[in-house]
């Protein structure tokens, strides 16, 4: 008589099947929540809309950014240039262009470093504990008492005006916060039971860092860093605006408002572009920020 094997559902299975479909549905939901938000699917399509036109500017840019005609000198906009010429007959429109994929640029980059700094060091403290923990958060709140646009102005002198140290600089005043922030999370995740299951399972500490705390904080830290860009993109436009930022011939907005500022009085379309596509460009990020921050709600995820 021939026997029949049926398999059985382990436990285990069932309780795999269903962690993974809860995490799953949770981000479904942050989803949907998302979506609702008007005003943060506004803030994302004129993002993606900006960063696109800046990434084909030098295929769509009427001229060269460093093209100067001191004949057409502080021209107002006309069908020849959109927005209007500067101090030096160089058009706007292609100024303010160029201009964007620069602030983006530092924005971003400065933002990736803050989050690649105070994600490690955040989660090396919240797990550590004791001893170890208490010497790391002194140091970031020492760091917190600096004056840290300061620190940047030292460094911007010190090693010279290098795009890619503003990038750096930017990004190590940025930090600390994001530390703070995953701290708190990994010290509340090390005492959950999958952590418990890890260590005593004997898999090394910085696998349990790296694949089972850091990813489950990545919620609160995409949403940090969509507030650190436009952070990021003011620091180096205050920068640009005190003449230790972007060097000329390259242009930011912040440079571009720098140059409107003293023509404003004669040539106020100099200074209104430039001002205008950075302060959009703070409202988005801030609103899908805040978007951001509502959809991955873990309270809200519950209404």
């Amino acid at each position: 008589m021939s026997s029949i094997a049926i398999t059985m559902p382990t436990p285990e299975n069932p309780a795999l099947a269903l962690a993974q479909e809860a995490s799953s549905s949770l981000w479904m939901d942050a989803y949907r929540r998302l979506s609702k938000n008007k005003m943060a699917l506004a803030g994302a399509t004129f993002i993606l809309i900006e960063a696109f036109i800046c990434l084909i500017t030098p295929w769509i840019a009427p001229y060269g950014f460093e093209q100067q005609n001191l004949e057409f000198t502080l021209a107002r906009p006309s069908f020849a240039h959109w927005l209007g010429t500067d101090t030096l007959g160089r058009d706007l429109f292609t100024r303010v262009l160029y201009g964007g994929r620069v602030s983006l640029m530092v924005g971003i980059l400065a933002s990736l470093v803050s989050v690649v700094v105070g994600v490690i060091y955040g989660a090396v403290s919240g797990y550590a504990g004791g001893k170890i923990d208490s010497v790391l958060m002194r140091v970031v709140d020492i760091l917190y008492a600096l004056p840290f646009i300061f620190l940047v102005i030292i460094l911007m002198v010190y090693f010279g005006r290098n795009i890619v140290l503003l990038f750096v600089a930017l990004g190590l005043t940025e930090w600390l916060t994001m530390a703070r922030i995953v701290r708190g999370q990994v010290i509340s995740l090390k005492q959950k039971e999958f952590i418990e299951a890890a260590v005593s399972m004997g898999i090394p500490t910085r696998f349990i860092v790296l694949r089972h705390l850091v990813p489950n904080t990545l919620g609160p830290v995409i949403v940090y860093l969509t507030l650190t860009i436009p952070s990021a993109i003011l620091s180096e436009a205050f920068l640009s605006f005190l003449g230790l930022g972007v060097q000329a011939p390259m242009a930011s907005w912040g440079t571009l408002i720098s140059s409107g500022v003293e023509v404003m009085e004669v040539a106020p379309w100099v200074l209104i572009s430039p001002a205008i596509m950075l302060s959009l460009t703070l409202f988005s990020l801030n609103f899908l920020g805040d978007g951001l921050r509502d959809a991955l709600d873990p309270k809200g995820a519950k209404d």
